[in-house]
């Protein structure tokens, strides 16, 4: 009888190892990395999601604030772990479908490379804002403003996010020059704009229903095809003079590329019970968080790999470059 190898061995026993593995997953704490300061829509829903899917996955998930470098700080964080399932990436439109093209000449991980999708979480719209101090009431009244100032008013958002680009598509096409100011994320993007330190911008709802509610910012318009539905007096940009110009905020769940697939799925079913459970009990929509799952890993795999070609799209328009 002829002898098998040892390479036949080997082979062998990482098929016999690997279901058992996945099979008992997860065998410590979980961590869910999140690109930005605390206080944005990533970190929002990171603490949302938390304790639902402690109480599914039976170890502790604990959020852990990474940010800086616009987001790739925590993408590398992420694609550099263990992939075994107990760092995962709660990433979102601008780190994983935007940074690896803008940065694709300065960072050596790129997300749509080196890390594997398990779902998309929600698709949050977007508030275009003016601070207090601006004059006027409208989108129209507030880009005169700034044209009559011409590279005199600041804009926020971090380095080539979603909102740093959806702003300069939304000024060339007005005819208006602002200067970028580059921020971490909304917990130092808000505040700017309070203070009167910028002047217009692009942020999520549910960053700032807080203060456009006690009407401490102006929201001039949001990026949906309909407006909000308990905020029925704020036009969509559409409306406002400015149609195909906006995004949705979209965040999903990722983890290292190598990650087994039965680990993979396994986050995947646990996760979007979780965001179901949530989003039943009228805790996404309370937090403005519109739910919005995958049907499957892949799925979400396809999306952000068509949003990259969308944003390469938009990009190369508006001569966007990052070196």
């Amino acid at each position: 009888m002829k002898r098998r190898g040892w390479g036949w061995m080997v082979v062998a026993g990482l098929l016999l190892v690997a279901p058992v593995h996945a099979q008992n997953y997860p065998t410590r704490p979980v961590r869910l990395v999140v690109p930005f300061a605390p206080g944005g829509a990533t970190d929002i829903i990171a603490r949302v999601l938390e304790p639902r899917l402690t109480a599914k996955l039976g170890q502790q998930v604990v959020v852990d604030n990474r940010s800086g470098a616009a987001g790739n700080i925590a993408v590398d964080i992420v694609a550099n772990a263990a992939a075994d399932g107990h760092t995962l990436l709660v990433g979102n439109i601008s780190t994983n479908s935007i940074n690896p093209l803008l940065f694709a000449k300065t960072i050596k991980v790129n997300a749509i490379r080196d890390l594997a999708a398990v779902t998309q979480l929600v698709a949050i719209p977007n508030f275009v804002v003016g601070s207090p101090k601006m004059p006027g009431n409208t989108l129209k009244e507030a880009l005169d403003y700034a044209r009559s100032r011409q590279g005199q008013l600041n804009f926020g958002a971090p380095l080539g996010s979603y909102s740093h680009l959806d702003m300069l598509a939304l000024t060339a096409r007005a005819g208006v020059k602002m200067v970028h100011v580059p921020t971490k994320g909304a917990g130092e993007t808000l505040p700017n704009l309070l203070r009167g330190d910028t002047h217009i911008q692009i942020t999520n709802v549910a960053s700032t229903i807080g203060p456009v509610r006690a009407k401490q910012i102006k929201a001039y318009a949001v990026t949906q095809d309909a407006r909000l539905p308990d905020m029925p007096d704020i036009p969509t940009l559409a409306e406002a003079g400015f149609p195909g110009i906006g995004s949705l905020n979209w965040n999903g769940l990722f983890a290292p590329v190598k990650t087994p697939r039965a680990i993979v799925d396994r986050v995947f079913k646990d996760t979007t019970a979780s965001m179901n459970e949530l989003d039943a009990e009228g805790l996404l929509t309370k937090r403005q968080l519109p739910n919005a799952l995958s049907a499957s890993p892949k799925a979400f795999d396809d999306f952000v790999r068509a949003e990259a070609k969308r944003w390469e799209n938009i990009i190369r328009e508006n001569k966007v470059s990052i070196e």
